[in-house]
C-alpha cells in the first residue's frame, strides 16, 4: 500500500511484499482474495465525502457464504485516485493537489462530474471493512475501472500460470516475488539453462560482494510473471536473464508475452466469474506459459540474446560520465536513480557500454519500490544500446 494511505488503512488493507518467497505471497494472496469486493456500479451510486469513497444504492448479493454488502465507505488508494482522475477526466496533478490541500474542494469536483453522467457504469475494486469491535467501518477502494474491464485476479493467474511452468517440464525456482497495489512480480530462474557470456563479464566484478565476472561467467534463463488486478498493466510472461555472479537480472521486453484485461459489458452489481468462463481462461493461461516458457529457456534463445548484447557491450567509453547523464535523461531516469547507477557503474569496473548496463541492473536490485525496480531492469538493454551509440 502507498505510504500516504498505510497508517491510516492499517486496519483494512492486506500488505505487500517485496523479494518475498513464494510461500509468502500465496499466503498474502489468499488473504486478498477473501477481502475483496468487486461491484459494478452506476455515477448515481458513487460519492466522495471527506474524500473518501461513499457507496450507496447497490443491490446485495446473497450467496452460500451469506449476505454480500456493497453499500459503504472506502478510503481510495493512490491507485484508486488515478483511476477516478483518469475515467472523470480531472488532471491528475490537480486532483492530488486538491486532496493534499483541500478535500471539500476535491469532493465538490468530483461529485460534480458524476452527477453530469448518472447512469455512466464503473467497475470498483475494493477490500471490505474489517468487521468487529473497535474496528473501523471503511474498506479500501483500490481502482475505479471500466465497466468492461476483465478479472484476472493474480492468485489465479500465479496457479494458472505455475501450472503452465510445470507443464513446459523445464525444472526451476522462483527467485523472489513482489506485491504491489499495482502489480504482481514473480521471478523464475532455470540454473539448468546457464551459458556462458565471457566477453560480456570481462573484467566485472559485483558491486555487491566484489566477485569476479571472470572467475563466473555465466548467465542464466529465467523470465518475469507479472498481472495487475487495477488496470496498471496487462498479465505478461516477459524473458529475463540473470547474471550469476551478482544476480543481476534484465528483462526482455520486445518479446514478452501478455494477456490483456478486456471482456464485455457485466450486469450491475457484485461481479462474480462463472465457473466456465474462469476455466476457459486460465486454461489459456496455461497454455500460453507453457509455450511461453519453452520458447524463453531454450539454450538457443539464450545465446542468441547473450551475443546481442556481447555486440554492443564492448565498447569504451571516453567520458563515462557524461554518457550516463546523456543516457538517464534520454530514458527519463529520476535524478536520484542516476546518481546510484553512476556509483554502481564505478564500483563494477567495466568502463564500457556493458558497464552501463550491469549499474542499471544492479540499481534495480537495490530498489526499494518494486514497480521501480521492475521498469529500470526493463531498461536495462536500452541503456546498453545507447551507452554503446554514445560513446
Amino acid at each position: 500500500m502507498t505510504q500516504q494511505f498505510a497508517e491510516r488503512a492499517t486496519n483494512v488493507a492486506p500488505t505487500g511484499a517485496r523479494n518475498a518467497d513464494l510461500s509468502d505471497l500465496v499466503r498474502i494472496l489468499e488473504d486478498q482474495s477473501r477481502r475483496k469486493l468487486d461491484v459494478i456500479a452506476p455515477a448515481c451510486a458513487l460519492r466522495l465525502c471527506e474524500g473518501n469513497v461513499h457507496v450507496q444504492g447497490v443491490e446485495s448479493q446473497i450467496t452460500e457464504d451469506g449476505v454480500t454488502d456493497v453499500d459503504g465507505i472506502y478510503r481510495p488508494t493512490a491507485v484508486a485516485d488515478e483511476g477516478i482522475a483518469d475515467k472523470l477526466r480531472i488532471p491528475l496533478a490537480y486532483l492530488r493537489r486538491m486532496r493534499a490541500d483541500n478535500v471539500t474542494l476535491l469532493d465538490e469536483n468530483v461529485n460534480a462530474w458524476l452527477r453530469q453522467e448518472p447512469d455512466r457504469r464503473f467497475m470498483l475494486r475494493a477490500f471490505r471493512a474489517e468487521s468487529g469491535p473497535g474496528v473501523p467501518g471503511e474498506g479500501v477502494a483500490r481502482a475505479l475501472l471500466s465497466d468492461s474491464y476483465k478479472l484476472m485476479d493474480n492468485f489465479d493467474m500465479l496457479l494458472a500460470a505455475l501450472d503452465g511452468v510445470r507443464q513446459s517440464g523445464h525444472p526451476t525456482r522462483v527467485t523472489g516475488c513482489d506485491l504491489t497495489d499495482r502489480r504482481m512480480h514473480v521471478r523464475v530462474e532455470s540454473e539448468a539453462v546457464a551459458v556462458q557470456a565471457r566477453a560480456l563479464l570481462r573484467g566485472y566484478r559485483s558491486p555487491f560482494d566484489g566477485r569476479s565476472g571472470d572467475e563466473l561467467p555465466m548467465i542464466s534463463a529465467g523470465f518475469v510473471i507479472t498481472n495487475s488486478e487495477v488496470g496498471s498493466g496487462a498479465y505478461t510472461i516477459t524473458p529475463r536473464a540473470v547474471i550469476q555472479v551478482c544476480r543481476n537480472g534484465l528483462t526482455m521486453t520486445r518479446d514478452v508475452m501478455r494477456a490483456v484485461h478486456l471482456g464485455g459489458k457485466q450486469d450491475e452489481g457484485v461481479v462474480s466469474w462463472s465457473g466456465q468462463t474462469q476455466r476457459k481462461t486460465l486454461e489459456l493461461i496455461t497454455s500460453k506459459t507453457a509455450d511461453a516458457v519453452r520458447t524463453f529457456l531454450s539454450r538457443e534463445y539464450v545465446e542468441a540474446k547473450v551475443r546481442e548484447m556481447e555486440a554492443a557491450a564492448g565498447t569504451t567509453l571516453a567520458e563515462p560520465t557524461k554518457t550516463i547523464e546523456h543516457i538517464t535523461k534520454t530514458l527519463n531516469i529520476a535524478t536520484d536513480a542516476k546518481d546510484m547507477i553512476l556509483a554502481h557503474f564505478v564500483r563494477g569496473g567495466q568502463m564500457t557500454a556493458g558497464g552501463v548496463m550491469q549499474a542499471v541492473t544492479s540499481t534495480a536490485q537495490t530498489l526499494t519500490d518494486a514497480d521501480h525496480a521492475a521498469a529500470l531492469e526493463a531498461l536495462a538493454l536500452p541503456a546498453l544500446t545507447a551507452a554503446a551509440q554514445h560513446g
